[in-house]
């Protein structure tokens, strides 16, 4: 019990007016009962004895929700009816993208749907609604209060004031060019022998490569569309056409004519084109359809080989922003939706930022997306059938392999190297400082590579079968991405200002040759023949400037004789795995193994030893150049490509290799080596038949 004096310390409450002086706005003494109540004879109620009650809904809001809803079902299954409004902007207030949102878009079956409120991502309409006394809504993530009279202004009140002032127009014509309305895409399936052909080599061939769509739930769907192919829903139906595109894709010049009577490029023009249709027809630049975004991303998978990647770098910045729309980048986003939505929103946006990444490595690695900026967590190690949507909780994480093993383990690693001070010192060097002035920064330095690495042999590949074909090419690619980013880490650590030891060099070898023996790995298993679409994304390009490099600059070396055995075994898988190594970066490439050729055989013979036969990758390369030149059908072709031996591609070469520091020793200087990429008339070449798809 208090004391009177504890009592005394209390700070007196405010009074309040009473609620019918409130109510009349008058002034009110503050005494109870007040002098206006005792003159007209009212009773005095003080304000703090009243609840205080919710702003009254609209009265007509519950009917216009439940028409609303009525209506949204009938567009669903594609019925025709007159609407509750006939202005086409407010009959589209649920457009396709909304009113076809996948089942697990409902917010059920995550521990709490809502989320708390500390967890949600702060914005600037929130920020603008903490002013206001009353209790806080969830309305930022709807539109009621649109039209009426008071409402507060929100997020979701703008994207769809944005969503009428450009229904008129829908078509933005940015990319792909316009929909096309004479066209019936539905005209543009396949029989449907032929979808579910496609569909079961989507589901052998690139579904446990990339695992952004849902195997139990996607097939029953696919199933009922094909029953009426004319009433598609516009998201599903643009996925289902970037599923032809990627399936025609993995597989090869052979096995299409073989499985559908046309050539491989027949095929895919005749899919690509409906599918450019179908994205713009749901609207793809301005979605937050999910289903719409993973078709946009497959889309670019399928044109990947025949495309600029500069062009492509371009295409998967749109579809990244798309995503950073729709919050798949923010992890507090994740709790509002279901524990299968969730789940399939991170392996979409990580293969999204993977692939990108990978792309920006062949142009321009600053523009990368894998930055520590955003902290989606990685996807968990479960199989789409123990996810389903009525879930509420989070679904087993196993610690043996799953179908999601491939995508698992790559995500992992790179994970890791968004948050690495050498990925960094290569890609954002601002953000690399800033963390590292950071005192309370834990950041990743020299050595933190082995961790991982032993972190992933340890918890994933151990328990691998190399029998099983998604375990085999996860053991080595994830073996090659480690060796990798151990080769980077070398650069970051041994900029050119600094000297190395020849311990430090032929470490660095080493991590480039375990990059090539896993590619011999992959490439020549014929277990993971259904994957090499998607090796042929990894060309490992700087492991052999690297070792060339070093063997031109130092071709006594006590691992020349074993580096020359691995590039020629890589280079013959590479050739076997029908890899077309042509084009502008074949001749950069044959030059430098020209190059190093010729520091070796120079070598030699200054050691008067005598002469070793020739490497495979050599008499390789010179069989190709033989073919280029028969090829070719201009007079002075043959006197161009005799100068692959005399060219430097010192220019280049990337950035990393570029600072790689070769320190003193041979130094391979002799005439030949003097003379410049720019000497080489590239106007004289025949490049009308040149593959270089695979670089």
């Amino acid at each position: 019990m208090s004391t009177p004096e504890t009592s005394a310390a209390v700070k007196p409450q405010r009074v309040l007016a009473c609620t019918l002086c409130q109510q009349r706005k008058v002034k009110c003494d503050r005494k109870f009962p007040c002098s206006h109540c005792r003159r007209v004879g009212s009773q005095c109620v003080p304000a703090g004895l009243v609840q205080r009650q919710r702003r009254r809904r609209f009265p007509e809001r519950e009917l216009l929700d439940r028409v609303r809803y009525y209506e949204g079902l009938l567009r669903q299954h594609n019925i025709r009816f007159e609407p509750l409004h006939g202005s086409p902007v407010v009959e589209q207030m649920h457009t396709p993208q909304t009113d076809h949102a996948s089942p697990s878009e409902e917010g059920y079956g995550s521990p709490d749907a809502k989320g708390s409120a500390g967890s949600k991502p702060s914005t600037i309409w929130r920020a603008m609604g903490q002013s206001s006394l009353e209790e806080s809504s969830d309305e930022e993530e709807n539109d009621e209060g649109l039209f009426q009279d008071g409402g507060d202004v929100h997020g979701g009140v703008i994207r769809k004031a944005w969503d009428y002032m450009y229904e008129i127009e829908s078509n933005d014509p940015l990319l792909f060019g316009s929909l096309n309305p004479n066209i019936d895409i539905s005209t543009f399936h396949p029989t449907q022998p032929h979808i579910f052909k496609l569909w079961q080599i989507y589901l052998g061939n690139v579904d446990p490569m990339l695992k952004v769509t849902h195997t139990p739930t996607l097939q029953t769907r696919i199933i009922d569309a094909v029953g009426d192919l004319s009433g598609v829903n516009p998201a599903l139906e643009a996925l289902m056409f970037s599923i032809y595109c990627v399936a025609i894709s993995s597989l090869t010049e052979e096995e299409c004519p073989a499985l559908f009577g046309f050539s491989k490029n027949d095929l895919s023009r005749s899919y690509q084109f409906p599918c450019r249709q179908a994205l713009l027809k749901c609207e793809f630049l301005r979605t937050t359809d999910r289903d719409c975004l993973t078709a946009l991303f497959l889309y670019l998978v399928s044109v990947k080989p025949e495309t600029d990647p500069r062009s492509l770098s371009s295409l998967f910045a749109v579809a990244i922003r798309a995503a950073h729309r729709m919050g798949l980048h923010n992890e507090s986003t994740y709790a509002k939706h279901s524990t299968l939505e969730a789940e399939m929103r991170r392996r979409l946006w990580w293969s999204l930022v993977m692939l990108d990444h990978r792309v920006c490595e062949t142009i321009d690695h600053k523009t990368t997306f894998l930055s520590p900026i955003w902290d989606c967590k990685p996807p968990t190690n479960t199989n789409d059938f123990e996810i389903q949507p009525e879930m509420r909780t989070p679904p087993t994480i196993h610690n043996r392999p799953t179908e999601a093993l491939f995508t698992v383990v790559r995500s992992e690693i790179a994970d890791f190297v968004r948050y690495s001070s050498f990925q960094l010192e290569f890609t954002n060097a601002h953000l690399h400082k800033m963390m590292k002035d950071m005192p309370s920064t834990s950041f990743p330095n020299g050595g933190e590579v082995s961790t991982l690495e032993k972190v992933i042999e340890d918890k994933y590949l151990a328990f691998c079968n190399p029998e099983i074909p998604s375990q085999l090419i996860t053991i080595w690619v994830a073996r090659a991405a480690i060796a990798k980013s151990h080769l980077i880490e070398h650069y970051a650590k041994y900029s050119v200002t600094e000297q190395q030891s020849d311990l430090h060099r032929s470490t660095a070898v080493s991590y480039a040759l375990r990059m090539l023996e896993c590619d011999t790995k992959l490439m020549s298993s014929p277990l993971i023949k259904c994957y090499r679409w998607f090796i042929n994304f990894h060309f490992p390009f700087p492991a052999y400037i690297h070792i060339l490099q070093n063997l031109k600059k130092r071709p006594g070396e006590s691992h020349a004789e074993r580096a020359w055995e691995v590039m020629s075994e890589s280079y013959e898988a590479r050739m076997n795995g029908a890899m077309k190594l042509y084009g502008p970066l074949f001749v950069l490439f044959s030059t430098i193994v020209l190059q190093a050729w010729e520091a070796r055989e120079k070598f030699i013979q200054e050691e008067g030893r005598s002469p070793e036969p020739l490497p495979g990758i050599l008499v390789g390369i010179r069989e190709k150049i033989a073919q280029m030149t028969s090829n070719s059908g201009k007079e002075g072709n043959t006197e161009q490509l005799g100068k692959l031996g005399t060219m430097n591609i010192d220019d280049f070469l990337t950035p990393a290799v570029g600072n790689m520091n070769s320190g003193s020793g041979y130094d391979g200087q002799g005439g030949s080596i003097d003379f410049q990429v720019e000497d080489f008339d590239w106007t004289l070449m025949d490049w009308n038949s040149i593959d270089m798809r695979s670089l």
